[in-house]
């Protein structure tokens, strides 16, 4: 875990609500140096002085905790990601990574292919839409086609497999909480 800076956190949300160091000092009832301190990294408020300002600034206490985001973590340019094949089924990743709760990839079956041999069931849920061509799936005990543009909602622990008996490749983006497949 970084260092976070809350200084620069109360600095930041105190500039978005408009007020002055001044104004926020006075309405968080400690005093102007204090608060000049906190906001360059001098000093360490209280966890009662974080409330107080997290209530007159309108944002959650834990707000002032939470590690920065590297923006540039979160794109992943279509050249540059990640790649799996399983059994000439193929896996582009298009979340960065599979850390978090929530991953998407595009999966590629190509003609006579499928997902697996026996139907599997995982405990995340999961979101697939077709992109390419067609594809069947199991659900259960039923199966249905979906076409380019079709969507299914798979709810953790159903059994499901995907299977193509198409001439052509199929391309399904999917996204499944928490990551696994």
């Amino acid at each position: 875990m970084e260092n976070i800076d809350i200084g620069k956190k109360v600095e930041r949300f105190r500039k978005e609500k408009g007020l002055s160091s001044r104004e926020l000092a006075k309405l968080a009832e400690i005093t102007p140096s204090m608060l000049s301190q906190i906001e360059r990294g001098l000093a360490n408020p209280s966890i009662q002085t974080l409330k107080v300002l997290a209530k007159v600034l309108e944002v959650p206490t834990f707000s002032f905790l939470l590690e920065e985001t590297n923006t540039s973590d979160l794109v992943v340019r279509s050249n540059q990601r990640k790649n799996m094949i399983v059994e000439n089924v193929s896996y582009e990743l298009v979340s960065p990574e599979f850390t978090g709760t929530l991953a998407t990839a595009i999966m590629k079956l190509p003609p006579n292919t499928s997902s697996s041999v026996k139907l599997l069931e995982h405990k995340g849920e999961e979101v697939a839409f077709v992109l390419e061509g067609k594809i069947k799936i199991y659900l259960n005990v039923e199966e249905y086609i979906l076409e380019a543009g079709d969507s299914v909602k798979i709810p953790k622990h159903m059994k499901h497999r995907w299977e193509n008996p198409f001439d052509k490749t199929a391309a399904i983006l999917f996204s499944v909480t928490p990551p696994a497949f």
